[in-house]
């Protein structure tokens, strides 16, 4: 019998694992087509945010990525130094920091758009099964939140 209680730590058996392994796999797909742009994956889904909403403060960024400020402030002073966005604080609540993109940042938006595309190719998976991983991804993001 104690065969059987073993199932749940089996490798095979976890979730977490096939999570993260795929996780780092896309990450690795990702890695070829943002050297082009000289981004990483982190700069480019925080560059992601920005393009869509042009301002953001450092704590919505963080909120909407899932990174805590001391992961967030290195990376977006990378970016910053890349020319591709400014921070500044807010004159009302010096506490509050705002970033907004430059306009070499708004620029690469238009230079990026395929990156979505060109990995959607590579991970050779129908749209309706993409659409349908996404949507049980952010019901477990939800859950987890």
């Amino acid at each position: 019998m104690k065969k059987c209680e073993y199932e749940n730590i089996k490798l095979d058996n976890q979730i977490c694992f096939s999570l993260y392994a795929a996780s780092r796999e896309i990450i690795k797909l990702y890695k070829p087509i943002l050297d082009k742009f000289n981004l990483t994956y982190t700069q480019y889904i925080a560059m992601l945010v920005l393009w869509e909403d042009e301002k953001s403060t450092v704590k919505e960024i963080g909120k909407r990525l899932h990174l805590d400020s001391g992961t967030l402030t290195p990376l977006l002073k990378k970016i910053e130094s890349m020319g591709l966005l400014t921070r500044h604080r807010d004159v009302n609540d010096d506490r509050v920091v705002i970033v907004e993109l430059t306009e070499k940042g708004r620029a690469l938006k238009d230079d990026i758009t395929e990156v979505p595309h060109e990995i959607m190719c590579k991970v050779n998976m129908s749209l309706e099964n993409a659409i349908a991983l996404k949507k049980h991804l952010d019901e477990l993001l939800k859950i987890l939140e």
